[in-house]
C-alpha cells in the first residue's frame, strides 16, 4: 500500500492507495462522451459483482481534511443489501461539511464517510430481503427512518427524529466501493435508466417534494430563485407537473443558459444589491402576471424577500434553501397578501415519482452532470465542487472498479 500526501495551500489532504488497477481511457473532470459514461450499463449486471478486498472509502476527518482509505467490506443485516456502489454525486451539503465542518446543529465531531446522492448494484442479500435480487441496479434513498414513531406512522417519515441519513453527522455516507443499506429504501432501476440517473434521483426528489409542497399543477406560473442543482431540479419537476410558465433567476449566466435548455420559459440574471421591488416588477412583467408559486432555492435572505414580494396575493412561497438561523423579512407583506410560506425538507415518498419521471423520459437529469471522476479521484472532484473551477453544476464520482 502506498500513501501520498498532497499539499494544496491548506490543511493536508491524504490519499491512501491500494493495488493498481488496469488503465482505461478516461478524461477526468469534464463532460464525457456518452460511450464512456454508459460503460457502466454495458457491464453484465445480471450476475453478482466480483468482490475483492477493496473498499476504498472517502472519509472526512475535519475541515479540509478529506482522505481516501481502505475500510472493511460491511456485511448486510437481515433486512439490508450489500451494494457495489455505482455513482455518487457531490451535493452542496457535502462541500459545506468539507469547508465548514458543520451545517447548523449537525457537526463533524468524528471521522465521517461522505456521500448520499447514490446508486449501486446489489452484491449480497440479507436473509429476509425479498424485493431485490443479486445484480439488480438500484437508486439509494439515503434517509432510513425508524418506521415506528408518529411521524413515520402518519406517512411523514422525513420528519422522523431518529432517521438515519447518509453523510449527516453522526451517520456515515456511501462514497465507497461497497456499502450496506436498508433494502426497502433501494429502488430497482429499469434497464434503460443509467446508474448516473439513479444517483440523480436524490436531488430530483428534492425538487419533486418542493413542487408538491407548493401545489404546482397544470397551468401554474412559477418563480424559482437560484439556478444551482436544486433550482434546476425544481424547474424540471415544475415543468413535468404541468407548470405553464417558469421563470428562474441566478447571478451566473451559464446556469441560466442551462436552465433554458432544461425548459425554463424565462430567465432573469440578477446581481447582488439589486433593488428587490424592481426585481419583483420585472418578474411580473416577464411572466405577464405575478407567479402563483415561488420556490426559493438559494439560502440567501435577499431571494427569500424577492419570493415574498413577487408572489401573487393568496399564493404560496416554498423555502428549500438552507439559511442562517435568522433572516429579515417584512411580515406585513406576507400577512397582507395572505401568503402561505412553507418549508420543504429533503423528500418523503417522492423517490417513486422521481424515478417515474426519469424512466418516462420527461426529465433530462443527465444534462446536470458537468464533471465526472473515478473514486480514486475523489479529492480532485471535491476540489472542483469547492472552487467552482470549470463551472460545475453536478460533479459525479464513479465508484465501480471497472472504471478504475
Amino acid at each position: 500500500m502506498r500513501v501520498e500526501r498532497l499539499v494544496r495551500g491548506e490543511p493536508h489532504i491524504t490519499r491512501v492507495l491500494g493495488r493498481r488497477s488496469e488503465p482505461v481511457v478516461w478524461k477526468p473532470g469534464v463532460r464525457q462522451e456518452r460511450a464512456v459514461i454508459d460503460h457502466e450499463r454495458r457491464q453484465p449486471d445480471a450476475v453478482a459483482p466480483t468482490m475483492a478486498q477493496d473498499n476504498l472509502t472517502a472519509v472526512l476527518y475535519k475541515i479540509n481534511d478529506l482522505r481516501l482509505e481502505q475500510r472493511p467490506i460491511p456485511e448486510p443485516k437481515e433486512n439490508e443489501v450489500l451494494l457495489e456502489m455505482g455513482c455518487v454525486g457531490i451535493c452542496g451539503s457535502d462541500v459545506h461539511y468539507l469547508v465548514k465542518g458543520r451545517i447548523g446543529d449537525f457537526i463533524v465531531n468524528e471521522p465521517m464517510i461522505m456521500g448520499h446522492e447514490a446508486s449501486g448494484i446489489v452484491a449480497k442479500l440479507g436473509k429476509n430481503v425479498k424485493n431485490l435480487k443479486v445484480g439488480d441496479r438500484v437508486a439509494i434513498e439515503p434517509g432510513v427512518p425508524c418506521r415506528m414513531c408518529n411521524f413515520c406512522r402518519d406517512g411523514r417519515y422525513s420528519m422522523c427524529p431518529d432517521i438515519f441519513f447518509c453523510a449527516t453527522p453522526p451517520d456515515h455516507g456511501n462514497l465507497s466501493r461497497y456499502y450496506v443499506h436498508a433494502a426497502d429504501f433501494c429502488y430497482k432501476l429499469p434497464d434503460h435508466v443509467t446508474l448516473e440517473e439513479g444517483a440523480l434521483l436524490e436531488p430530483l426528489s428534492v425538487g419533486v417534494h418542493a413542487c408538491k409542497r407548493a401545489g404546482v399543477t397544470l397551468g401554474s406560473t412559477v418563480l424559482i430563485t437560484g439556478a444551482g442543482p436544486v433550482g434546476l431540479v425544481s424547474l424540471i419537476s415544475a415543468k413535468a407537473m404541468g407548470a405553464s410558465k417558469v421563470i428562474i433567476t441566478d447571478l451566473v449566466g451559464h446556469r441560466l443558459t442551462l436552465a433554458k435548455e432544461l425548459g425554463a420559459d424565462c430567465t432573469l440574471q440578477v446581481a447582488i444589491g439589486d433593488d428587490e421591488d424592481l426585481l419583483a416588477k420585472k418578474v411580473e412583467e416577464t411572466l405577464g402576471q405575478a407567479p402563483d408559486v415561488s420556490i426559493d432555492c438559494t439560502g440567501a435572505e435577499s431571494t427569500f424577500r424577492l419570493a415574498v414580494k413577487s408572489t401573487k396575493r393568496g399564493g404560496v412561497v416554498v423555502v428549500v434553501g438552507l439559511y442562517s438561523s435568522e433572516v429579515k423579512l417584512s411580515l406585513m407583506e406576507a400577512i397582507g397578501n395572505e401568503l402561505d410560506i412553507r418549508g420543504s425538507f429533503r423528500y418523503c415518498n417522492d423517490y417513486p415519482s422521481a424515478l417515474a419521471l426519469v424512466a418516462s423520459g420527461k426529465c433530462n437529469v443527465r444534462s446536470l452532470i458537468t464533471h465526472n471522476y473515478k473514486l480514486e479521484e475523489t479529492l480532485e472532484a471535491f476540489d472542483t465542487a469547492k472552487t467552482g473551477k470549470g463551472n460545475p453544476v453536478k460533479v459525479m464520482i464513479h465508484c465501480k472498479r471497472s472504471l478504475a
